[in-house]
């Protein structure tokens, strides 16, 4: 199966009354990196509790390191994808260092040289943008680009229809509840990296998520079990 046939499948999977908004934004994140194999990092900018943008999903911890710098000098151009309701490619982040000096100085110290922004729109809105960082310049083609729109747009329609169905939530509550699980994660990652000096963190990732299908429980209830010392993993203690 081509990528974009393989993402449009997965975003169809959704089983909207098992799904929070939360989970749907994550998996639709994780979708993006694996359809687009130049994406080292993905990341969603989306409303905040406070009304401000925020990352509140990504595959990579880089990613709201690198979102902060634009978010706090209100440009770049995940911010101008999203306002504009456009898609923003950036074939070098060198060379829009004057335009956005905050969001190139963060991409480079990051080690990310070309970027791509794409509005999530739910009808003629964009409620948020989905951006994707390369580790290489001019990292995005056209065929990157297009694939990319189609999950954008895929998953917009499944965030609405998420969301839809949990009107009974508040939106916001989950995204902070997103956030905390993915702070849960990575404590958990990091806490098994420290027992296991050669484990990788992409190996300790993979290492909740067996646990979380053997012992068919979600992966932040896996990762949370393993920071309170409950857990093991493989037979080894957590």
């Amino acid at each position: 199966m081509d990528p974009r046939a393989a993402a449009l499948s997965a975003l169809t999977q959704f089983q909207v009354t098992e799904t929070t908004v939360g989970e749907a934004l994550q998996r639709i994140a994780d979708i993006a990196l694996e359809a687009v194999p130049a994406a080292a990092i993905v990341g969603m900018s989306m409303l905040g509790e406070d009304g401000r943008p925020t990352t509140a999903v990504y595959t990579d911890a880089e990613s709201p390191a690198i979102d902060e710098a634009q978010y706090r000098d209100e440009k770049g151009p995940c911010l101008d994808a999203w306002r504009h309701n456009t898609v923003l490619s950036v074939p070098s982040v060198a060379d829009v260092s004057d335009a956005y000096p905050g969001f190139a100085a963060a991409c480079l110290q990051h080690g990310v040289h070309s970027t791509l922004s794409l509005p999530m729109r739910a009808g003629a809105v964009a409620v948020g943008a989905l951006n994707m960082y390369a580790r290489v310049p001019d990292g995005f083609s056209s065929d990157d680009a297009a694939l990319a729109g189609d999950v954008a747009a895929a998953g917009a329609a499944v965030l609405v229809n998420v969301s839809a169905y949990w009107t009974a939530f508040d939106l916001s509550a989950q995204l902070q509840e997103a956030m905390d699980s993915r702070a849960v994660i990575e404590q958990a990652k990091g806490m098994l990296m420290a027992a296991s000096p050669d484990l990788t963190a992409d190996a300790a990732f993979d290492m909740l998520r067996q646990v979380s299908q053997r012992e068919n429980l979600k992966l932040r209830q896996v990762a949370r079990r393993i920071v309170e010392g409950r857990g093991r993993t493989g037979g080894s203690s957590a």
